[in-house]
């Protein structure tokens, strides 16, 4: 960590989660309050349960390739409960409004090219113990949203807290 920056923050996130949708209020909050000295990182971690979630996850890495990642993702978010029932069509249809360039998100989803940070995101989430979505870690710790976000906005300023005044 260089002197006086902030401990990376990683978001273990699935964009088909209803409750990643209700923690990205934190990851705001966290960002507006501490702005870019806070780095937070966006880590996939796609559950079975959710058809779509996989290639949500790979059209998000295009949109980051194409510097709208975090708009995508949270365009994407507010619209959880479409991508069910939509599914990659909703993916091509928020990356058209989010500004980005559909066509090549639409063919990322076919040539499979973000596949690999995928599937490393995925591998090591399982080896850090993540096992539902939202998952925070920061300053190596382990904050899981699944069960309850109670309290956990609070729990990582405290630690971000700890390591600025250490």
């Amino acid at each position: 960590m260089i002197n006086g920056s902030l401990p990376r923050l990683e978001f273990w996130c699935e964009l088909q989660c209803p409750d990643c949708r209700t923690a990205l209020d934190d990851v705001r909050a966290l960002r507006a309050e501490y702005g870019d000295a806070l780095p937070v990182e966006l880590r996939h971690f796609p559950l079975e349960k959710h058809k779509h979630a996989y290639a949500a996850a790979q059209a998000a890495e295009e949109a980051f390739a194409q510097g709208l990642g975090w708009p995508y993702v949270e365009a994407l978010l507010a619209r959880v409960d479409e991508l069910a029932t939509r599914g990659e069509a909703l993916l091509v249809e928020v990356a058209r409004e989010s500004g980005l360039d559909a066509d090549e998100v639409e063919l990322a989803l076919i040539d499979g090219r973000h596949t690999l940070i995928v599937d490393a995101d995925q591998a090591e989430g399982k080896a850090i113990g993540v096992s539902g979505t939202p998952t925070y870690v920061i300053a190596g710790q382990r904050l899981d949203g699944g069960q309850s976000q109670d309290g956990l906005r609070a729990r990582i300023t405290a630690l971000i807290e700890e390591h600025r005044s250490a």
